[in-house]
């Protein structure tokens, strides 16, 4: 989800936008001044609401996400990311936006609006190739923090049975439809499908994407949490390291500052791994990540700024290794390192 960018304005959005204002008691119908959607996302439709005095941003899920493929997905995600955001905030109040309430008749919520001077989006920064100011450290952090409490035996999870959900908006789309165009690596991947599916260690936000996520005076702040599920947390960590990797690819300029930044990611991230073996978590986010990698090249959605080249070399590098998979990051940044020196 991306804070910036205007599209054209429906009456019947502004008036789903005013209703939810209204019954969320932020303020009434007649006191919205202007909606202004927001591109960047596939999955919901987002705007910020003008009031007097301040701006929110209210989200919906859509049934249909835009992207080329045919994709559905059940709107009542839009209530899992509410409840991750939810839980989130309570071990990490400084990362997650201000909740303003959600509304099961609108079937939406309301949240801070996050601009400013000190806010920018990490893909951006990442894309641009700006100095690397600790983001990947300071993301595993709050992941680890939030994974650990969820683990705890207090913890919540009813909000968060939600693995059809997690299956419909990420399992298929990603590594089964990748499959159907691999069949070659069918078996491995449908190995993967089914335990990841079966998994229920943590708390997973599903979408932990450099898009996904904006600073604010150096701290971070996670959105997108609608494929929120109990699941295996090395899904979050590899769907994130994916974006890292594929860039690494993609700008070979950054490559050495995004490899090692992987690392700094995984050994911030290990310190909070007290539910289970680090090193068995650490096997299964590598075994994870170049399926993920090729699902981002052959999924339902493809990463936009990838060349036709670079796909060509991701489908040559991951295929192998999804196929006989290493068991370390660091293995698998040997890899797509000497890739990048091959290619210079």
């Amino acid at each position: 989800m991306q804070f910036c960018g205007l599209v054209p304005v429906s009456e019947a959005f502004e008036q789903r936008c005013a209703k939810l204002i209204a019954n969320l008691g932020i303020a009434g119908e007649n006191d919205v001044l202007a909606v202004r959607p927001l591109t960047g996302g596939v999955a919901s439709d987002i705007a910020v609401v003008s009031l007097p005095g301040r701006e929110v941003c209210v989200k919906f899920a859509l049934a249909k996400l835009k992207v080329a493929e045919d994709w559905h997905a059940p709107v009542h995600r839009n209530k899992a990311e509410f409840a991750w955001l939810t839980a989130a905030a309570t071990c990490a109040p400084g990362n997650v936006p201000k909740l303003f309430g959600w509304s099961a008749s609108d079937n939406g919520f309301a949240m801070e609006y996050l601009t400013g001077e000190t806010v920018y989006l990490w893909k951006d920064a990442l894309l641009a190739s700006e100095p690397d100011r600790g983001e990947a450290e300071a993301v595993a952090a709050v992941l680890g923090a939030i994974h650990a409490a969820s683990t705890l035996s207090g913890f919540d999870r009813s909000p968060f049975q939600n693995r059809d959900d997690f299956r419909a908006l990420r399992l298929e789309p990603y590594l089964s439809f990748t499959a159907s165009k691999h069949p070659d690596l069918a078996p491995r991947l449908s190995e993967l499908v089914t335990s990841l599916y079966e998994a229920d260690r943590v708390l997973v936000h599903g979408d932990v994407s450099p898009k996904n996520i904006l600073f604010r005076d150096g701290k971070p702040i996670i959105l997108d949490a609608e494929c929120a599920t109990m699941g295996d947390p090395c899904f979050d960590l590899a769907f994130c390291l994916n974006h890292l990797f594929l860039k690494a690819l993609h700008l070979p300029e950054s490559k050495r500052s995004l490899l090692a930044s992987v690392l700094r990611f995984w050994g911030t991230y290990a310190l909070f791994v007290n539910w289970e073996d680090a090193m068995a978590l650490e096997a299964r986010v590598a075994a994870l990540l170049p399926a993920l990698m090729l699902a981002r090249v052959d999924g339902k959605s493809p990463v936009e700024y990838l060349s036709e080249t670079d796909q060509a070399r991701i489908r040559a590098l991951t295929v192998p290794l999804i196929a006989r998979p290493v068991c370390r990051l660091l293995d698998l940044i040997d890899v797509i390192a000497e890739d990048c020196e091959v290619q210079r």
